[in-house]
């Protein structure tokens, strides 16, 4: 009767270990997600400019996703499209501030940064130099619109008319957009106007808004005054993606690769590349096509 109830005990004892075992055998979620992305590799590459490497990519989407707990729990069409997003606009997610995918309950949200917004403007082939910089209130900023235009900033620890002991709080951000014709464009904001666009945002209470507010405010002069610029349909329409989910990860909308411009000839324009053309520089894709896989998400 003993012996019974030793076997017994030592079954169920194996039941228990087989039932954790298949249970630590359980993908992670964050597994799951790469192998996501594995699949979506070849998809992805289709979408992205040929100045970008699709395994670059995919390390420093997976590192971003991984790094924020959130992201993990955000649905995965949201993550993909959100990753697709960046690779048809040829930006790098995370700390470069390209862009962000910042979770907005169980979706994840795509957010071009301000250097994302200078990234895309420069591609355009028309804009010499584009920059942008916050203004403190001990700062002496003097700016004139009219006929001539004039535009002089000298940040407070450089000024000589007086000597304030720290910068004080900002109080606006500008934007200066020299063109290769000769033209430029100033566009200034006070703090109240980019508070304003800040509260519209559904991420203003989290994501770069916290943790890199300067930079955002910057790129929230950039984004007003993009309208302006001497940039192709295509690249002025890339803006529309900025902060918004996307659930469908087909490469083939637009807008769809934004390119580096190629150096242009004596007597010629320079060029980018066409989104309608193809990107003759991904990757060879298997001969059995288990790269074009269509992905079902429940």
């Amino acid at each position: 009767m003993a012996g019974q109830r030793s076997n017994g005990a030592i079954l169920e004892k194996k039941l228990q270990n087989k039932a954790a075992g298949a249970k630590n055998d359980a993908p992670t979620p964050s597994q799951t997600i790469a192998a996501y992305m594995d699949k979506m590799k070849y998809q992805i590459a289709e979408a992205m400019p040929k100045h970008m490497s699709i395994d670059r990519l995919s390390r420093i989407a997976l590192t971003t996703i991984r790094t924020n707990p959130k992201l993990l729990e955000c649905s995965m069409p949201s993550l993909m499209g959100a990753v697709m997003q960046a690779a048809q606009l040829g930006l790098e997610p995370g700390l470069i501030g390209h862009c962000y995918i910042i979770p907005y309950g169980t979706e994840a949200t795509f957010i071009i940064g301000y250097k994302g917004m200078i990234d895309l403007a420069r591609r355009s082939g028309n804009i010499k130099s584009i920059a942008a910089h916050e203004v403190y209130e001990n700062d002496f900023i003097e700016l004139t619109y009219g006929l001539e235009e004039k535009l002089q900033h000298v940040p407070w620890f450089l000024r000589k008319d007086a000597q304030p002991a720290e910068s004080g709080k900002i109080i606006g951000a500008y934007m200066v957009a020299k063109f290769n014709d000769g033209g430029h464009f100033i566009h200034y904001m006070p703090i109240s106007e980019i508070e304003e666009h800040k509260k519209r945002s559904k991420a203003s209470s989290k994501g770069p808004w916290v943790t890199d507010y300067t930079e955002m405010c910057k790129k929230t002069v950039v984004r007003s005054g993009w309208k302006w610029l001497p940039i192709s349909v295509e690249i002025a329409s890339a803006v529309t993606q900025d902060e918004t989910v996307r659930k469908d990860i087909t490469p083939n909308d637009e807008p769809f690769v934004f390119d580096m411009p190629t150096e242009p000839k004596d007597g010629e324009t320079p060029q980018t590349k066409d989104a309608t053309q193809p990107n003759n520089t991904d990757p060879q894709q298997p001969a059995d096509g288990s790269g074009q896989d269509e992905l079902e998400f429940e």
